[in-house]
């Protein structure tokens, strides 16, 4: 049987491009983990990739995940646009490159790996765990910032 956990993840960005953080909370039963990092100079939708990417490598086997962001950008392009980019040789549908191809192909890897139900939940609006990865990338944006 396939443990369940419940993964949070947000991805932050001081100027955008600008210093990023990534943060992302896993919750299997009474367990946790907190995951967070950074880069210098990136974008909010790289560190929201990001998030994900590092939650779901964290994870040791096979999981039935439910993963919640607050980026639909994340939440559609997983669920629903990445399947004509790659139809479409990892093209947009007016002909045009992906934008983080590089980061969205790691992350379809990894979704495979699991059973990930892909949840959109409001951001800023008082959900604890959308609220806890928040102050997880901004820890992030903080150790880039800090030189970490």
């Amino acid at each position: 049987m396939n443990d369940s956990v419940k993964i949070y993840t947000d991805g932050a960005c001081k100027g955008n491009p600008g210093a990023g953080g990534w943060g992302a909370w896993l919750v299997l039963g009474d367990k946790e983990k907190e995951l967070f990092g950074g880069e210098a100079h990136t974008t909010n939708n790289r560190m929201e990739l990001l998030a994900v990417i590092r939650a779901l490598e964290a994870l040791k086997r096979r999981c039935n995940v439910q993963l919640h962001t607050d980026s639909k950008y994340v939440q559609q392009g997983i669920t629903t646009w990445i399947h004509g980019w790659k139809k479409n040789g990892w093209r947009t549908s007016d002909k045009k490159p992906v934008k983080n191809d590089d980061l969205w192909k790691q992350l379809d890897t990894l979704a495979q790996q699991h059973v990930v139900e892909w949840l959109w939940v409001k951001g800023h609006a008082g959900h604890n765990g959308n609220e806890k990865a928040d102050q997880l990338a901004n820890r992030g944006v903080e150790s880039v910032k800090a030189g970490a």
